[in-house]
């Protein structure tokens, strides 16, 4: 893998660097519907992330993404947005944002916001004059098609939530396209006039000060216009809980123009300087998808992928055989990483016993914070949440409710954050919630975390500090060690003269190692016994790791 360019010195003496700020940053999500509500109505909103901005400042982030806060009936919490350049009642007004932006950049945080290209509402104004007739000026903005001659619809394609991904309209005599909720009609990104609606909307938010955008699912944003069905993907019936998963998608979604487009709002943002743009990419084929999707420097920046958010535990295997693909050759994007979002249980709730919680919460920080690559970090990741539990009747998740009990959906990772341990709703409303606080959540809650007591809020500050200060870490390149041992992982993180030696123990009992080469000294610990400056073991107990500076 390439070093990245160093910092040089300008005539002033003052630092230039060539590397932009989002590469190696740290980034915070925020769901704002469950993250702090400032007027007592139950749902989180801008204002309530203004007033946690110095919470999320001491943590050491550079930037924060925010899930979407946009005019939506809310049919999928947000993800069904009836109006890109409005702000929903709920979550507040267009200067309740500008007023975030202004705070976030004054405590030197970058601001960056999701949005949905894919698709939009129902009820968005370009589709409600869509649906009118197949001649007028938006006729072509969203996925048409006449139904066969039996009246089924045109092809065999399945939704994420179930059920054909194509749903009757009676004033057009046609099926619209949905790859989700039918309430969240697909666009026709082939179509140059919506690409150009596209692009403006990125305009509108840029000049009101952000730094970045996070882009949904984009990998679905076009499809193969044939209309071709998709083959069967011949799975293991008793594992399946939805028709989406028993085809092979690649007439849905995946399509051989979007990356193209991906060129063209490369070309776009590049007028506005460092303008951060990462791409969502689910399915078989994200590995290709996210190379392509950020090749040659004239795509997008960064992608990110379902590796390590579903799946089986993380282990030694599955971070290697991720990472490697990642080489650092000419012409490769840069790749991001998260364990936790608003779409996947909690990374301490799928890879680790309950009774392991804080040593497997320090571990799996640790390795985020190591990978070659940008760091999320979801809302109350930093405390080490489990996942939270929903009762059937509380359910707000669409998928969830169509395919209980097998599918437990993403309520679990969407309730409320805990504040205060003891308050009223945790500390996050005064009115009542949009969803029920998880009592084992609030025994996590920040006001039980302090900076002067061994807890998971203050590792992973010290952990963020520790990163920020090393281009090593945040910069350099990768190379895995042979440990002898399929428990335990190990490589380096190197830039320039500078070298850091990364082990990760990821079983419940002691592993020893095949001992790297080279001494080192102990910078980063989650493990009690280990102190700042330890030589380097080669026996790790459960679940422990380390970051060692080589000398």
């Amino acid at each position: 893998m390439n070093v990245e360019t160093p910092i040089e010195l300008n005539a002033e003496n003052k630092q230039i660097s060539s590397t932009p700020w989002w590469k190696g940053a740290v980034i915070y999500q925020i769901y704002p519907r469950s993250f702090y509500d400032s007027n007592g109505d139950g749902v989180g909103d801008l204002r309530g992330c203004i007033e946690k901005l110095d919470y999320i400042a001491s943590l050491g982030v550079e930037a924060i993404w925010l899930s979407p806060f946009f005019q939506s009936p809310q049919a999928d919490y947000g993800y069904d947005i009836s109006d890109y350049k409005a702000i929903d009642p709920s979550f507040g007004t267009l200067q309740d944002f500008d007023d975030l932006i202004t705070e976030a950049h004054k405590r030197d945080i970058k601001i960056i916001i999701d949005q949905v290209y894919a698709h939009t509402s129902d009820q968005h104004a370009w589709f409600e004059e869509s649906r009118q007739s197949k001649n007028n000026p938006k006729a072509d903005w969203y996925v048409w098609a006449d139904p066969k001659i039996d009246g089924m619809p045109p092809n065999n394609w399945q939704s994420v939530f179930g059920g054909p991904a194509w749903e009757w309209d009676a004033r057009r005599q046609q099926y619209y396209m949905h790859n989700f909720l039918k309430e969240q009609p697909q666009l026709n990104v082939h179509n140059i006039e919506v690409q150009e609606a596209i692009l403006e909307t990125m305009r509108f938010w840029i000049k009101r000060g952000v730094d970045g955008f996070r882009m949904d699912a984009i990998n679905f944003a076009m499809h193969n216009r044939a209309l071709t069905d998709n083959p069967p993907a011949l799975l293991d019936m008793s594992r399946v809980t939805r028709p989406f998963d028993m085809q092979k998608r690649i007439h849905n979604q995946s399509q051989p123009e979007t990356p193209l487009f991906m060129e063209r709002i490369r070309q776009e943002l590049d007028k506005f300087g460092d303008i951060f743009t990462v791409a969502e990419i689910g399915g078989d084929e994200a590995p290709s998808e996210m190379r392509s999707y950020t090749a040659d420097n004239k795509r997008l920046n960064s992608a990110y992928s379902f590796d390590f958010l579903d799946g089986p535990p993380v282990s030694a295997d599955k971070v290697r055989g991720t990472l490697e693909k990642w080489t650092g050759e000419g012409g490769e994007g840069w790749p991001s990483w998260a364990f936790e979002n608003h779409d996947a249980r909690r990374a301490l709730s799928r890879w680790s016993a309950p009774e392991n919680r804080w040593d497997a919460a320090r571990c799996y920080m640790m390795l985020l914070l190591s990978l070659r690559g940008n760091a999320f970090i979801y809302q109350g990741e930093e405390l080490g949440l489990p996942h939270g539990e929903v009762a059937f009747e509380h359910l707000k998740d669409p998928e969830a409710i169509a395919n209980w009990p097998r599918t437990l959906g993403r309520d679990g990772a969407r309730l409320p954050m805990p504040w205060v341990k003891d308050g009223l709703n945790a500390g996050f409303s005064t009115g009542t919630p949009w969803m029920p606080v998880d009592p084992k959540q609030a025994e996590f809650a920040v006001d039980t975390q302090t900076d002067d007591a061994p807890c998971m809020l203050r590792f992973t500050k010290f952990a963020l500090s520790v990163r920020k200060k090393n281009k090593a870490l945040r910069l350099g390149n990768m190379n895995f060690l042979d440990t002898g041992n399929p428990s335990v992982l190990a490589f380096t993180r190197s830039y320039e003269d500078e070298q850091y030696l990364c082990v990760f123990n990821f079983s419940d009992k002691h592993s020893k190692w095949k001992h790297a080469v080279g001494s080192g000294h102990i910078v980063q610990f989650s493990d009690d016994s280990l102190s700042d400056g330890h030589e380097v073991p080669a026996d790790l107990p459960a679940y422990g790791a380390y970051w060692a500076k080589r000398v």
